[in-house]
């Protein structure tokens, strides 16, 4: 799965071209509160009835601040928040995101990974809302074994063509599901990975298509759901 983080810019100038280019649909979690919507709510609804599925990723992308962490603000840090704060702001992104695609059936993506508000995890009263939730965690998930409200996912930045078709391979001969998470391609955020390297991950599986389902999150967790009854 093609997953890409924060909603910026260049996903709707240079990774959905590229995306449709090959025929390929991605899973985009969009910061509902931030400006790239309402600025862009046209081509954020065009892709999205083009096939690609908008995740909630939160309202305001709250983190757990603390050392090293210094962009997160009084406002975004989730010490500062309540369970019923957070479940709130997350529907309202749901009700947000709906106005643009006009659908029910959605993904979540942790913002930051962080999962815990002073111990508890506050997507066990979301868990209803969402069909799943994708973390962070850099490994395969092994069929059967897939944790549908915490979904690994190999986190991209700065990796090579090489590295990536070598996780491809990795997931066919295992029978597992391989999710990338991207934020910036080709520039645009500080977390990034190379047009041309994402180019060669795309050619490959297009190059492989027979072997590999490339689709939403939320088609592939339909999926597992459907499997793991």
């Amino acid at each position: 799965m093609l997953t890409y983080d924060d909603g910026i810019d260049g996903h709707l100038d240079k990774v959905i071209p590229a995306l449709d280019t090959f025929g390929l649909k991605g899973t985009f979690y969009l910061i509902v509160g931030s400006p790239i919507i309402p600025k862009r709510f046209k081509e954020w609804k065009a892709a999205a009835a083009h096939g690609h599925e908008l995740g909630n990723h939160s309202l305001k992308h709250p983190c757990t601040g603390g050392p090293g962490r210094e962009f997160i603000t009084a406002e975004t840090d989730l010490r500062n928040y309540t369970i019923t704060r957070a479940e709130r702001e997350i529907r309202l992104a749901n009700s947000m995101l709906k106005n643009v695609d006009g659908k029910d059936r959605r993904t979540f993506a942790y913002p930051c990974g962080d999962m815990i508000i002073r111990d508890t995890l506050f997507y066990d009263g979301l868990e209803g809302d969402f069909v799943a939730a994708r973390g962070v965690k850099s490994e395969m998930n092994t069929m059967g074994k897939v944790d549908l409200n915490d979904i690994n996912a190999y986190f991209i930045n700065g990796s090579s063509g090489k590295y990536m078709t070598d996780l491809v391979d990795k997931a066919v001969e295992s029978n597992s599901l391989l999710v990338f998470l991207f934020h910036g391609v080709g520039g645009g955020h500080s977390l990034n990975v190379g047009l041309p390297e994402h180019h060669v991950l795309l050619q490959y599986l297009k190059d492989h298509e027979k072997d590999v389902w490339v689709c939403t999150m939320v088609d592939a967790a339909t999926w597992v759901r459907e499997k793991q009854k």
